[in-house]
């Protein structure tokens, strides 16, 4: 069975869905069978594919609804990575889902046909603890946590983790975190050296020892329909994303995935 990991963190800006798309590529590119879900309705994971949020015709909204399999919303994209796309009729989704039977449970419910076919499968969230998030965070098996090497990185954190917690004890008995990414890391700066001891100190081994810097390349990179390691494979960033991706799978193996 493939594993289930959501990137998560209400708080946006933070490099999630560039970490949820490059992870992924990286990962793929490793030789591993990849699934990323588009949970976010911005859509920014599925142009970050190069797919048009316009053309999708089933996406992650008919999953959540009902009215599609998984199997029937997958797209093989040309970077060995398969995609559930969004679009703009996941927006009304949150208030949809209130009415609805097992509301915070029909993400897994959907993707369970189909984790057998995948190594991985990742769920890029919202950046909100909505209930499409919530949704995400019953799916997974685990939570990777991107934070930004900023002062108010660590605001907000506290809540994820008391969401978390919460899930654990009424949805989803074995959530755990899977890992905690500093992104837009720049060592030249004492903040962020000092993020970098604050967060360390909260989750210990739990941060990856990999760190993803400040690079234009990665910003460039979904404006071009593509995962930075097609776009600029020699940019630091994509050597950053390699690096990560060869951490979380050396994880996996040790923790028997």
């Amino acid at each position: 069975m493939g594993k289930v990991i959501a990137v998560a963190n209400q708080k946006g800006g933070v490099g999630k869905t560039t970490t949820a798309v490059n992870l992924a590529s990286s990962v793929a590119a490793q030789g591993k069978h990849v699934l990323i879900v588009d949970l976010d309705p911005q859509g920014n994971t599925t142009s970050g594919f190069g797919v048009t949020k316009r053309s999708v015709e089933t996406s992650v909204y008919q999953l959540l609804t009902g009215e599609a399999p998984a199997s029937a919303g997958i797209q093989h994209t040309k970077y060995r990575v398969d995609l559930i796309a969004s679009n703009i009729q996941l927006s009304g989704a949150g208030l949809e889902l209130v009415n609805m039977e097992r509301r915070e449970s029909r993400l897994r419910e959907a993707l369970t046909p189909v984790l057998n076919q995948y190594d991985f499968i990742f769920i890029d969230c919202p950046p909100s603890l909505d209930l499409l998030t919530l949704n995400g965070l019953c799916a997974c098996d685990t939570v990777l946590v991107p934070i930004q090497c900023e002062f108010f990185a660590l605001e907000g954190l506290s809540e994820l983790m008391n969401t978390i917690r919460n899930i654990k004890k009424m949805y989803n008995p074995y959530i755990e975190i899977e890992g905690v990414l500093l992104t837009m890391y720049d060592g030249r700066l004492n903040l962020t050296l000092q993020v970098v001891q604050e967060v360390k100190k909260y989750f210990g081994n739990k941060v990856y020892k990999t760190t993803i810097p400040r690079n234009v390349r990665l910003s460039e990179a979904p404006s071009f329909g593509a995962p930075i390691n097609y776009y600029d494979g020699a940019s630091k960033g994509a050597e950053a994303y390699a690096y990560l991706a060869a951490e979380f799978i050396k994880n996996n193996k040790k923790g028997g995935a």
